[in-house]
């Protein structure tokens, strides 16, 4: 499928006769805007022709499905892979602040009145707001080079009470597990027992509550906490005893998207009137009537109102991608009593991190790593290596990097 823009980049329908489209680039009728997904610019008046097209968005905390359709065939297909390492990266900027500010200043006494939650209405957590932005960003880009008519995006309702008790009714549903307790230490206790958890037969009674994984990336909830006595916690810290600790059931999804289905759905409705809603129970229904496999791309074709239109026989995998590391310095402090630069420069020999480059064989991908000498590491989106340390002379520069990356992948969805 080529994506066609006309002379002044309005999309056009696409077409799939790839004779003319290398006819109009031979003569000089046209000129590539894009290379993923091919995208030809026009460069002579034509005709505006479209038809009705929806774009089915399955929106995720971790993926996104898209999918573009018309009564007959789909037009486009992708998975979008957001970032999850925003709420890592906010816990470590703000240790070393806090370690900075009591290293290197005097007392100050603490405000609470110069949040930003307290200064504007509707302020959401960062890691909510990044994916909120990269959904909105990812229905920009398709318009670019589809007129699209309708927008269909699945917004889902999660009741974690149901989920946790699916017999829970009436006031069950308000009251959580830890109702009738002063904090979450104390409930936690309570449900343990005030038994250590930590080696077999353990009396030892003074307890600590331990982080399952660290609260820097799991939080305080209940299912990461459990109960060790102080000399079990300092010896499971100190390495000299091994627990096999899993965490219980995490609803850190089911609650982002309690969060942000509205927030992006009327951000949405802003910018493009013609966006609606549909509902996961719907999608489900229509995936199993014509007999569809389970897949974000798949689902985001039943929300399209399309599930019968003929499946194109490869997607784009598209991941989203960090800017720019803006620590300084690294934390280790070196003999002399220096900090190490923790960032390398932005160009090596032209390239920057995440450019899109061909192979001497033809193989296309990104750039994972690179080296100041000038070989780079190269691997496609999912992560496969195509060269650990490729020289800088032998790759061929395809794109620069977007905060978008995409790649095509040949994967051929089943249907009916």
């Amino acid at each position: 499928m080529v994506y066609v823009l006309n002379k002044n980049g309005k999309p056009l329908m696409p077409t799939k006769r790839h004779g003319k489209v290398r006819h109009l680039l031979k003569d000089g009728m046209a000129k590539v805007a894009k290379l993923e997904p091919f995208t030809i610019k026009l460069l002579y008046d034509s005709a505006e022709y479209t038809q009705p097209i929806n774009l089915g968005v399955d929106a995720g905390s971790k993926t996104i499905g898209i999918s573009v359709t018309t009564e007959k065939e789909e037009l486009y297909a992708a998975e979008v892979k957001l970032r999850t390492d925003i709420v890592d990266l906010l816990s470590t900027r703000r240790a070393f602040r806090s370690a900075r500010r009591n290293r290197k200043t005097r007392y100050r006494k603490p405000r609470f009145n110069n949040r930003v939650r307290s200064k504007h209405k509707g302020w959401l957590a960062p890691s909510i707001e990044n994916k909120i932005q990269a959904h909105i960003k990812t229905v920009v880009i398709i318009h670019k080079i589809l007129p699209i008519t309708k927008i269909v995006v699945e917004v889902a309702s999660f009741d974690i009470q149901k989920i946790k008790n699916p017999d829970a009714s009436g006031r069950d549903c308000q009251n959580g597990d830890q109702m009738g307790f002063w904090n979450v230490r104390e409930y936690v206790l309570f449900r343990d027992g005030h038994v250590c958890h930590g080696r077999k037969g353990c009396k030892n009674r003074i307890l600590n509550v331990h982080h399952i994984e660290s609260r820097k990336i799991g939080g305080d909830a209940p299912n990461n906490l459990i109960t060790l006595c102080e000399d079990c916690h300092n010896d499971y810290h100190a390495g000299r005893l091994k627990l096999n600790l899993k965490r219980g059931q995490s609803f850190r999804d089911a609650a982002f998207m309690g969060i942000m289905r509205w927030a992006f759905y009327n951000r949405l409705k802003e910018e493009y009137t013609d966006a609606g809603t549909a509902y996961g129970y719907i999608t489900k229904n229509t995936r199993i009537r014509n007999g569809l496999e389970k897949d974000h791309a798949v689902d985001a074709r039943c929300i399209s109102g399309n599930p019968k239109s003929i499946p194109l026989d490869a997607i784009y995998m598209q991941k989203a991608a960090r800017k720019r590391n803006r620590q300084i310095h690294k934390a280790t402090i070196n003999k002399g009593g220096k900090r190490k630069l923790n960032q390398s420069p932005k160009y090596v020999f032209g390239f920057q991190l995440f450019d899109r480059v061909q192979m001497p064989d033809g193989r296309k991908g990104f750039i994972f790593g690179r080296r100041l000498r000038g070989s780079f590491d190269i691997r496609t989106l999912d992560g496969t290596k195509l060269s650990a340390g490729i020289s800088r002379k032998k790759l061929k520069p395809l794109e620069k990097r977007k905060t978008i990356l995409t790649e095509r992948s040949m994967r051929l969805p089943t249907h009916a």
